[in-house]
């Protein structure tokens, strides 16, 4: 009995991760995608998102092209930029909108993301 019991556990925990993991899936980003960015500067929030919007600190969100991708962040040029700015991906924030969503928003300050939506805190 005690073998089922753990069995089940295990499976039960598992499916759970399972769910918890499509929910939010981590965003992958290509070289030559197009993405929206925050543009207040290299030391503010690194917001990237799928969509255009407002920026967890306020201004809107520059389009962007990725230039490369690398551990943990991915480089960036946008129009107006005098050179590339670098954005971490491993973010702090991402949007809470659901396995619908597809905003793929992650920030490294808390806010909302451009569908409307707070951020919540990675774990």
């Amino acid at each position: 009995m005690k073998t089922r019991l753990t069995i089940f556990v295990v499976v039960l925990s598992l499916a759970l991760a399972a769910v918890s993991l499509a929910a939010n899936p981590k965003p992958v980003y290509k070289v030559g995608d197009e993405v929206y960015v925050c543009n207040c500067g290299e030391a503010c929030c690194d917001e990237i998102s799928k969509h255009p919007g407002k920026c967890v600190c306020g201004p809107d969100m520059a389009k962007a092209k990725v230039v490369s991708v690398g551990k943990g962040k991915v480089v960036l040029q946008a129009e107006g930029w005098e050179k590339p700015r670098t954005f971490k991906t491993v973010a702090k924030y991402a949007c809470a909108c659901g396995p619908k969503c597809d905003c793929d928003t992650i920030s490294q300050k808390p806010g909302k993301c451009p569908c409307g939506t707070e951020m919540k805190a990675i774990k």
